[in-house]
């Protein structure tokens, strides 16, 4: 399998004189690190987890590049708990993991400042050491992602990996509250290019879905979030009537929230219609197969993934291809509906807006 960074033996002087600095600073101790696309920031997680861990502290490390998932599952932001020493992340089974449900930060800044904080919070108290790696995005939205991650998490030390000066608008706030090592990017650092990233991540995906099976799951067993398909109330029969005799559908499912209707349907008749959106939104059932889903406990963490391979909303009841086991299927409490779509074979089908569904 391609992975992105290993445990090397070819380490620069100035990651030996941060590991110095952090063995004597006061623990628990909250580390993060930032960096563009490439820079290196698995690798220095990968080298600083195992030397801390060989000092004889307890090291936990949260991954949250969802588009470059080391711990899987993918789509989620992982917390592992280190026992022993690794040569790359993906050796490591998560403790506990939030979904956010894309491989893209993009539009889910909430999920990620969010799950971040949280697996942190679970952390404080089992660890004396937490490493947190990040994305690559550092400019743009992305750089407001960092700023509002750093703002929420708290971190002891932020560690910098930069080229030249890349990261001194995301930093420069902090530089007189949090203690900060600006280090350079290692100069044989490997680069990815689009095609080699989207392959690993398929890889990521086929691995994880390997040995699942079918669970069909209704409606009532438990609550569903992730769609405004499922917000507010349902619709009553006369409402569904009133559509279907309207517009020539077949109404499969429907629910209203705040005046605003949203519809599942099928056409009878193909004919165009004008519809305000704003009022009236309908989806074809067939949008939401493939969708990644999260199965989540009452506390709000991520067991593990499914596929959402369709949805029968007529019989309200949904049919997920996870590799999940039958005791942990009965942990839990709520499906989240996620935006990316792939299929069993690690396949990506591609991205969905957030408001699409």
């Amino acid at each position: 399998m391609m992975n992105k960074a290993y445990y090397t033996i070819e380490v620069p002087r100035d990651r030996f004189e941060v590991l110095n600095n952090l063995r004597d600073i006061e623990k628990p101790l909250k580390i993060l690190i930032v960096g563009g696309i490439d820079s290196g920031k698995t690798t220095l997680t990968t080298f600083l987890a195992n030397e801390l861990l060989n000092l004889g502290f307890k090291v936990a490390i949260i991954d949250c590049d969802i588009g470059q998932k080391s711990i899987l599952p993918p789509a989620t932001i992982s917390l592992a708990f280190l026992e022993e020493n690794f040569s790359n992340l993906c050796e490591i089974k998560p403790h506990k993991s939030y979904f956010v449900g894309s491989t893209s930060p993009i539009q889910f800044f909430g999920e990620m400042i969010t799950g971040t904080k949280l697996l942190c919070d679970y952390a404080e108290d089992k660890a004396d050491v937490i490493i947190i790696d990040t994305t690559g995005l550092i400019s743009n939205s992305g750089a407001d992602l960092k700023r509002m991650k750093i703002e929420a998490v708290k971190p002891d030390i932020v560690i910098a990996l930069q080229k030249r000066n890349e990261l001194n608008h995301i930093l420069k706030p902090f530089e007189n509250k949090i203690k900060i090592f600006y280090l350079k990017v290692y100069e044989y650092a490997k680069s990815f290019n689009r095609d080699e990233r989207r392959e690993i991540r398929v890889e990521k995906w086929k691995q994880y879905f390997k040995n699942s099976k079918i669970y069909v799951i209704g409606f009532n067993e438990v609550f569903i979030s992730g769609s405004r398909v499922f917000q507010g109330e349902k619709i009553s029969e006369d409402e569904r009537y009133l559509l279907e005799s309207i517009f020539k559908w077949k109404v499969l499912y429907g629910s209203k929230c705040e005046g605003r209707y949203t519809i599942i349907k099928k056409d009878l008749i193909n004919i165009p219609k004008q519809i305000d959106k704003n009022v009236l939104y309908y989806i074809e059932p067939e949008r939401f197969n493939n969708l990644i889903v999260g199965l989540i406990d009452e506390e709000g963490f991520c067991i593990g993934l499914g596929i959402l391979k369709s949805i029968d909303f007529e019989n309200e009841r949904l049919e997920i291809l996870s590799p999940i086991s039958e005791d942990e299927i009965k942990n839990i409490k709520e499906i989240r509906i996620g935006r990316i779509k792939v299929d069993e074979n690690g396949e990506e089908l591609g991205l969905l807006d957030r408001d699409l569904i």
